[in-house]
């Protein structure tokens, strides 16, 4: 048998969309055995989500429901309720993203649950947290980027959002860590925990140098699109056939690319620090860019990586997707879907010597193991799971 760092762990995610069940997947990456509770007939809102669809299965859906096994329970009937607290009892954790609150009407918040299973680990993830004057208002990654001030940094002319649901994702990352922190203490001290896991304070996390560089100087941070606040150059500049990403973060990389651009004026007293060049920053930069506007992209990032400065093409996804520093890591992986064949997906980002997480399971279809759940955990009959199904529990 293989051995997994999550081995005998389970987890029930009552989590929809993207944080929660982001987390859980991560947990299960790691060995843990995951069920995913979904509503019945319509399941986690994401599977509706897109196109693109394969063969009928949303692939927003498949992003973050890897090793995970389905069971459909509507929760707002006592009979499901009973089947959530009968499965929190066999699991180690519990997730859940619903709003400030919402579960308690069903006798599923932690309080409850705890006094059936003192062991279990209760990670709620909402918006704004449990307190404040926020904290019955529902969160949504755009809606947080915006209002976290991450938005306010990002871009050029106006405001943007960033390319993919960091919001989202750093919280399921962070949740993900603090479940693993409580499973250690628990290990500890024989008792489980409730997580509060908010998607604003995680949007602030991510301020981390913009946030510390305004507690000092107490100036509004200003957005430098591909710029950086405190250092330069380090940003992208124009070469005759497009962009070079190029990452200048010492004196000594600076005279490398004075070098390397043959600019007697980039060796000037006017460049000569990094304070200096960040209070010059854009008489800098066109000092720079009319000599890189002379030759291609491949030119002066061949010369610079022969020299050390960090640099890099700004690459498509289909590019980076054929990158062979990609493809030797193998984060690329192909599973089979029960309703589509093989599938690829990004694999788990970290390499564990001994314990390696793997995709063993694909993003399951809804409801797919809801009678192996029954059975194998629960003990239910088939005649038990008959009745589930035509009271429209399961």
């Amino acid at each position: 048998m293989n051995e997994f760092a999550l081995n005998d762990i389970r987890v029930l995610d009552c989590s929809r969309v993207l944080a929660g069940p982001y987390c859980a997947m991560l947990l299960g990456d790691y060995g843990a055995d995951v069920i995913k509770v979904e509503q019945p007939i319509v399941g986690d809102p994401t599977r509706q989500w897109g196109p693109p669809f394969q063969n009928g299965q949303s692939t927003y859906f498949q992003v973050c429901n890897r090793n995970k096994r389905s069971i459909t329970i509507d929760i707002k009937q006592e009979n499901g309720q009973d089947l959530i607290r009968k499965l929190a009892i066999e699991s180690d954790i519990f997730i859940e993203n619903f709003k400030t609150g919402y579960l308690k009407k069903y006798g599923l918040d932690y309080e409850t649950l705890s006094s059936i299973n003192p062991r279990l680990i209760y990670c709620s993830i909402t918006g704004y947290g449990q307190t404040g004057p926020y904290k019955d208002e529902a969160g949504y990654d755009y809606i947080i980027q915006a209002q976290s001030g991450l938005m306010s940094i990002t871009g050029t002319d106006q405001p943007v959002k960033l390319g993919v649901p960091i919001v989202d994702i750093v919280t399921g990352i962070n949740a993900c860590h603090s479940i693993l922190a409580a499973l250690y203490w628990r290990e500890r001290s024989g008792t489980g925990q409730f997580i509060d896991c908010s998607l604003l304070d995680n949007s602030l996390s991510l301020l981390t140098n913009v946030a510390q560089g305004y507690f000092v100087a107490k100036e509004k941070p200003k957005r430098y699109g591909n710029a950086h606040p405190n250092i330069v150059p380090y940003q992208s500049v124009h070469c005759s056939d497009g962009l070079l990403a190029i990452a200048v973060g010492s004196d000594k990389q600076f005279l490398h690319l004075a070098e390397l651009l043959n600019s007697q004026e980039l060796l000037s007293d006017t460049f000569n620090t990094n304070e200096k060049r960040v209070n010059n920053r854009y008489k800098l930069i066109q000092v720079i860019e009319r000599i890189t506007m002379t030759q291609t992209i491949e030119y002066w990032l061949s010369g610079m990586i022969k020299l050390g400065i960090p640099a890099a093409k700004i690459n498509s996804i289909p590019e980076i997707m054929e990158d062979p520093q990609v493809i030797s890591r193998q984060i690329v992986q192909e599973i089979n879907h029960p309703e589509i064949g093989r599938i690829k997906q990004l694999g788990h980002a970290n390499k564990l010597s001994s314990t390696p997480a793997t995709i063993r399971l694909a993003p399951p279809v809804l409801s797919e193991h809801s009678e192996e759940i029954l059975r194998d955990l629960l003990h239910y009959t088939d005649r038990e799971i008959k009745e589930l199904r035509n009271l429209k529990i399961i």
